[in-house]
């Protein structure tokens, strides 16, 4: 598995660990980590905060121009509002660990000429699935279903 899915695994794993939904995201720039963060929408009392939205609040306050070479690694497939996001810091390139339980809005980002790169890892697959199946009613909260 790449590095940088792995810390964004990681990041998964924290927040079922805080009784959260497991999708971690981390943000690189110039092959290093600049921003870290899983979906604490349960841990925090949050309408929006998915692990991609807390990756970019714990990259802290930048320049538009800062994400023009930025990579972001999410262990889910990004939803509607994430990819907003996506685009509307002009990030280039998304890397998703699984779309097989979630297929969020990819072809948007293709679209919008964004480099979307799928792994399909086993690892946030089986994640994901054990939570879905654990948790339906959580997770249908956090789709928007």
């Amino acid at each position: 598995m790449n590095k940088f899915m792995l810390e964004a695994l990681n990041e998964a794993y924290k927040g079922l660990e805080e009784g959260g939904i497991p999708i971690g995201s981390v943000v690189v720039k110039n092959g290093e980590i600049v921003g870290r963060g899983h979906n604490q929408r349960m841990q925090k009392n949050s309408a929006i905060l998915h692990a991609e939205m807390d990756a970019l609040e714990n990259t802290g306050r930048k320049s538009a121009s800062f994400y023009s070479d930025v990579v972001l690694y999410t262990t889910l497939s990004p939803c509607s509002m994430c990819s907003g996001a996506i685009l509307l810091y002009k990030i280039p390139h998304v890397v998703i660990g699984e779309n097989q339980n979630f297929l969020g809005s990819e072809d948007l980002l293709r679209d919008k000429k964004v480099i979307v790169e799928v792994l399909n890892e086993q690892n946030c697959i089986e994640l994901m699935s054990n939570f879905i199946l654990s948790k339906p009613l959580l997770w249908n909260e956090d789709i928007g279903t």
